[in-house]
């Protein structure tokens, strides 16, 4: 049985296709980048309850957390962008995306940092104690620092698959690099050439990423 290779993979197609899903580019960028970064303050503190003393903190971030963590990333950003509006609030596609990224990514991030913060060997903080330093300057000074190098590579698995669920949000009319590759694919009638195009250009940014987050961890051993 011989393949259609044309009907696979039109390089021609795949040429033309390239500027118009780049324009996409700048959406799939800010929003995974926006997202990850306020998932990361959120997380933050949701890790900080889920280590309080004070069980009603607790056991509020762990409910965050088992939720997030429970229900699919597209149920959520549905939620929020068709179903807010039966209550009488109104986002657009851009902003139910923020929230629902960072509300969706600060469950995974603070789990990465509860684990990093809890990494940290316990001599770090008697030492830092015995020196007369306060709580705040304790966990600015000595124990982040120390925990960084320990949640970067997990956190950098989070970034990636932020980038990669950008494409979800074709779903909701995000003009991101999925949604440009659904328009010229559909134009032109072949989705395959488009979509392989399109993977091709998620894999460049992650690989982009990683090499990041490589001499990050190099520079951070120092």
């Amino acid at each position: 049985m011989s393949i259609n290779w044309q009907a696979l993979f039109n390089l021609d197609l795949a040429i033309e296709a390239v500027p118009v899903i780049l324009e996409g580019l700048p959406y799939t960028l800010a929003l995974s980048l926006i997202g990850f970064f306020l998932g990361t303050i959120l997380g933050f503190f949701v890790a900080l309850c889920r280590m309080s003393h004070l069980w009603p903190l607790r056991w509020l971030a762990a409910s965050h957390v088992s939720l997030m963590r429970g229900i699919p990333l597209m149920v959520l950003l549905f939620f929020i962008y068709f179903g807010l509006p039966f209550m009488g609030i109104e986002l657009d596609a851009i902003a139910a995306t923020i929230i629902a990224f960072t509300f969706m990514s600060s469950a995974y991030i603070s789990e990465i940092i509860r684990s990093s913060l809890a990494a940290v060997d316990n001599g770090q903080w008697e030492a830092a104690r015995s020196l007369g330093l306060r709580t705040p300057i304790i966990y600015r000074k000595v124990i982040i620092p120390q925990a960084i190098r320990i949640a970067l590579p997990p956190l950098s698995n989070v970034l990636l698959d932020m980038v990669k669920s950008t494409a979800l949000t074709a779903m909701i009319t995000v003009p991101e690099m999925f949604n440009k590759a659904k328009i010229i694919g559909g134009a032109k009638s072949d989705y395959m050439t488009v979509y392989i195009v399109v993977a091709l250009m998620y894999w460049v940014i992650c690989t982009l990423y990683a090499i990041g987050q490589d001499k990050m961890e190099k520079h951070l051993a120092f």
